[in-house]
């Protein structure tokens, strides 16, 4: 074949793979975007992850707009965030199904909009939140509903859903209300993987339960049966939580400040109480991993929960544990996502925004104010650098341009900020 053949076999190869006749005959690109699966998401440091609610008001019964969860999708998008968890399918919440409809809008209004869903499908065990006394041993004639809404929104949104959660802490035994035993889950993991197997639901979509890091075997003995063992052997990967925020009133040993740093500065004494709150939390990461590994499996372990609260008037606040600020929440954010990041493991950070139907009664309940921003739209000391940066200019949140919380003084966010009890105090205390 002479050269100036194989020039024009050549160019007509490139046009006939770059252009392609769309249904009305015209030419559209058939340059296809590779598809995003869980597997190329979790654990990839470029797929920032974060648990989020989009409630405002004291109630669930007052949904998020799709225009409000557009506009918290933007500003999570403009912070890198990729990854969104939810946590519920229920009817009377249709909270998950709006944020995947608010994501399809976003994409077809911007195709460089990139955002993705683990879907959580609540589960329950029989009686729970009736006031009835809850039968741990056999689960909730409704769990069946939430599983087929779950299924039917990843197939409506395959390129969003890239992970079914089954049940949230459903598993934990201190859940007392609802929580159920692991055959529960372990029978609907099966469910949602045969499902795949028939062609049913996506091959690539993972299957998984995110709960307290106990539940999957790294606590307590009392967790160790054979059906958690099976379910771990089910899942695509095991979604643990680990929150030393909370146990700093529960098992407070590492979170005493040590004798021979008691005359060290006070942000010292901060900063290294929030090391060892990392610590704690690889802790727990290492004993899931061990635990999985003793039953004969090794697959991915992730982070599905984990976060630090600004503000509580209970057992974490000034006459507790001292544990809640802004400023612990910036170090224990910052330096969990760069343990994160360097290990290749996905974490969805706990949470997005404040939501205040958490704890209705009591607005300074720790449970309201573990959001990132609070829910006027101010960003908090750990994204304060994000404002600097500029990047939601244009940005707003119930028509309030994001701003920093304390004006950005630090001086006087540290003004309100408790150095931990030291180690002796917190033993007279037990």
């Amino acid at each position: 074949m002479k050269k100036g053949v194989i020039v024009v076999f050549v160019l007509s190869l490139v046009f006939m793979m770059s252009c392609s006749k769309n249904k009305k005959g015209e030419p559209s690109s058939t340059q296809i975007k590779k598809e995003v699966t869980a597997k190329d998401i979790l654990g990839n440091p470029e797929y920032l992850a974060i648990s989020y609610g989009g409630y405002r008001k004291k109630s669930r019964d007052s949904q998020p707009t799709l225009s409000e969860l557009k506009e918290d999708l933007r500003i999570l998008s403009a912070m890198g965030i990729k990854v969104l968890r939810t946590y519920n399918v229920q009817p009377k919440l249709p909270h998950a199904s709006n944020v995947l409809k608010a994501i399809s809008e976003l994409k077809k209004e911007d195709a460089n909009f990139e955002m993705y869903v683990m879907l959580g499908a609540w589960i329950d065990c029989l009686n729970a939140w009736t006031g009835k006394e809850p039968d741990h041993d056999t689960e909730s004639p409704n769990n069946a509903g939430e599983i087929k809404r779950a299924v039917k929104l990843a197939n409506k949104y395959p390129d969003i859903v890239k992970v079914i959660a089954v049940g949230n802490e459903a598993m934990v035994k201190w859940a007392t209300e609802y929580y159920v035993q692991p055959g529960v889950i372990l029978k609907w993991v099966n469910h949602l993987q045969n499902l795949k197997t028939e062609g049913k639901l996506s091959k690539d979509l993972w299957i998984t339960s995110s709960d307290d890091f106990a539940s999957w075997g790294g606590g307590e003995t009392q967790y160790h049966v054979e059906d958690l063992n099976k379910l771990i052997k089910a899942v695509d990967y095991i979604s643990m939580h680990t929150y030393p925020y909370h146990n700093t009133h529960y098992n407070p040993e590492f979170w005493g400040v040590p004798e021979a740093h008691v005359d060290m500065p006070d942000t010292t004494k901060i900063e290294m109480a929030m090391e060892r709150a990392i610590k704690f939390s690889q802790k727990q990461y290492d004993s899931v991993t061990n635990y999985m590994k003793s039953v004969g499996v090794n697959k991915p372990i992730h982070i599905g929960e984990t976060g630090w609260a600004t503000i509580s008037n209970g057992q974490y606040g000034d006459n507790g544990s001292r544990a809640t600020d802004e400023y612990k929440q910036g170090l224990y954010h910052e330096q969990m996502r760069k343990w994160n990041n360097r290990a290749g493991i996905s974490c969805f950070y706990f949470e997005a925004f404040n939501e205040q139907w958490k704890d209705a009664h009591n607005a300074k309940g720790s449970e309201n104010h573990f959001g990132l921003f609070t829910i006027d739209g101010k960003a908090k000391y750990p994204i304060w650098d994000l404002v600097d940066k500029g990047i939601f200019e244009s940005l707003t949140r119930n028509g309030n341009a994001i701003t920093k919380t304390y004006n950005g003084n630090k001086e006087a966010l540290l003004k309100e900020v408790l150095v931990p009890p030291s180690e002796e105090e917190i033993m007279a205390n037990r």
